[in-house]
């Protein structure tokens, strides 16, 4: 898995046009975006589906970074992103085709504990993103200074945004158990 340092001389060279650059990059990060979107996705053709649409994304929006923090933990907050928008899309071609919903009648006998906690995970992810619209992926200071809220408020914000995925999860695995 690469570094930051194995990214910083690529980064730069990609950001200035490079395009030796910017496909070397991709190269290196491809593992690491695959694996991440593996762990929402349960299916390897839609994990990598993610991954290219997330590999897409940091091409076209590397001008955007802006050094603040880990390269690394920018590519995997986009890939996370990129593997919800794709379970988001998934879903609704099964709903539009008619098909059950992908969690209705979910066999624990031939689906994995696994499979079911990334499904959950969405789900859970999703009803977040509607309980609390004004969580991004912002810092905790820069969703202060864009909300214009208090850093502990904020805080305490994310702390209940845990909590209640933290529920949402517990709750399903237990259905999951009966």
């Amino acid at each position: 898995m690469p570094t930051d340092e194995d990214l910083d001389g690529l980064v730069p060279a990609a950001q200035a046009g490079d395009a030796e650059a910017l496909n070397a990059l991709l190269v290196r990060l491809q593992p690491l975006v695959l694996r991440r979107c593996s762990r929402f996705l349960p299916h390897r053709a839609d994990a990598e589906e993610a991954a290219q649409d997330t590999l897409l994304a940091v091409s076209r929006g590397l001008g955007g970074w802006t050094g603040r923090g880990s390269f690394r933990g920018w590519v995997t907050v986009i890939a996370s992103n990129c593997a919800r928008a794709t379970y988001r899309a998934l879903r609704r071609r099964s709903e539009v085709a008619g098909l059950a919903p992908w969690l209705e009648g979910v066999d624990p006998q031939t689906t994995s504990v696994i499979a079911g906690t990334r499904l959950d995970l969405l789900e859970s992810l999703d009803a977040l993103g509607a309980a609390y619209p004004d969580l991004g992926e912002l810092g905790y200071d820069e969703i202060a200074e864009v909300l214009g809220l208090p850093l502990t408020t904020v805080r305490d914000r994310i702390h209940r945004a845990r909590t209640f995925v933290r529920a949402r999860l517990r709750l399903s695995l237990d259905e999951r158990r009966r």
